[in-house]
């Protein structure tokens, strides 16, 4: 550790340190470097290890964190007129389609996220169960650009990996962050990860905002205190 209190080995070399270090400001052009290039190499080894699981567990999973999910969101409010972001599952993501069904049923508005303009804040068209989607960015299914725009009381958030601090690694677009640092007042943010993709920490970088909470096919696993 250097004479200021800072860990003298970039993040490349932290884990062999201390696996909770990183380095707030992450001004240091060549930490940069080092953390994209580690997260890059994170994001192929749990991407991986979620295509190796099988349709059963992956099944299992879903349906784990969808009885979880709906505990939480229940506790949170989530009641008829709340707006809520989920997601459509794309590259072996959690499975939540039945549950944005109940919710739908039960009166909870429920919004897909959608690219409009790259390297901007997404926005979050209205989906129903009849609602015909169509091809977005990445060929990701959302629903058409004449669906009412709605602004999310409660954001989902699909995690590659995630950390005991609540912050997310995902596909590396940025376009969650961003959209988050955008909003005001900023949804209550919920990770939806597997308990396997938990890391020591990602590194965070000015750019990334922490979630609420995250959670599970175990439960409940990250609930930051400076939340009501």
């Amino acid at each position: 550790m250097s004479k200021e209190g800072r860990y003298a080995s970039p993040p490349c070399m932290a884990g062999d340190v201390d696996p909770t270090y990183f380095d707030p400001l992450g001004v240091d052009p060549a930490q940069a470097r080092d953390v994209a290039r580690w997260r890059g190499a994170e994001r192929r080894r749990l991407a991986s290890f979620r295509e190796r699981l099988g349709q059963t567990e992956r099944a299992q999973a879903s349906s784990s964190i969808c009885g979880h999910l709906a505990t939480v969101l229940a506790l949170r409010g989530a009641l008829r007129g709340t707006v809520l972001a989920g997601y459509w599952p794309v590259r072996c993501e959690p499975d939540l389609r039945p549950l944005l069904h109940d919710l739908h049923d039960q009166g909870v508005r429920i919004a897909l996220p959608a690219v409009e303009t790259r390297a901007a804040p997404l926005v979050f068209r209205r989906w129903t169960p009849g609602t015909r989607l169509e091809r977005g960015h990445w060929s990701i299914p959302v629903p058409p650009p004449e669906a009412e725009t709605l602004t999310p009381d409660i954001a989902l958030a699909p995690c590659l990996g995630w950390d005991r601090g609540g912050f997310r690694l995902g596909w590396g677009g940025g376009y969650f962050d961003r959209t988050l640092a955008a909003l005001s007042p900023r949804p209550l943010t919920i990770g939806i990860a597997l308990g396997a993709a938990r890391l020591p920490t990602i590194y965070p970088q000015p750019h990334d905002i922490p979630l609420d909470l995250v959670v599970t096919e175990t439960g409940l696993s990250v609930e930051r205190k400076d939340i009501s």
